[in-house]
């Protein structure tokens, strides 16, 4: 089953981000300011006119907001990266939405049969499973509604039409 890969894809994505963030992070603030800057840029910003304690605890926040930052960040990279995997993967497993996918059909639609193939907008493609028919009719790139249904069957709905069919996404 293509889930166990999937899994296993997205969990090396967002591993292989982190590090890089992080290290990004510590990179940009590895050690204090004053290592950081020129000691020109030091003195223009007046840094130079700060005690030890001053120059320590301006230091701590200044790492505290990047830490702060960098975990922004990473966690908004996660959810991207998981809206991403839903997204692109709807229709082959359950990811707990009932919401349906509405899109149109590439070309012409000449009614329902089993083993049919219909491709959307989305560049989804799905087939047709059972034998729901629709006799007589012909639409030019109708709009239709995949709708998730109990243990994960699909049903495709065309726009003006009260038949529906059982479908199951291949591609």
């Amino acid at each position: 089953m293509k889930l166990p890969r999937l899994t296993a894809l997205f969990a090396f994505t967002v591993l292989s981000v982190s590090p890089f963030i992080d290290a990004h992070a510590q990179r940009v603030v590895h050690g204090d300011l004053q290592q950081q800057m020129s000691t020109d840029e030091f003195k223009a910003a007046g840094l130079d006119k700060l005690s030890a304690a001053e120059l320590a605890t301006l230091n701590r926040w200044l790492q505290g907001k990047v830490e702060q930052a960098t975990s922004s960040v990473l966690e908004q990279a996660r959810e991207e990266g998981r809206q991403e995997v839903i997204v692109k993967n709807r229709g082959f497993y359950d990811f707990g939405s009932n919401e349906p996918i509405v899109a149109r059909l590439s070309g012409d639609f000449s009614g329902f049969g089993k083993g049919r193939q219909y491709t959307l907008d989305n560049n989804q493609v799905w087939e047709q499973t059972d034998d729901a028919s629709a006799a007589g009719v012909r639409k030019q790139a109708p709009q239709v509604r995949m709708t998730p249904g109990l243990m994960g069957v699909w049903y495709m709905q065309v726009d003006g039409l009260n038949t529906r069919a059982k479908v199951r996404r291949t591609k």
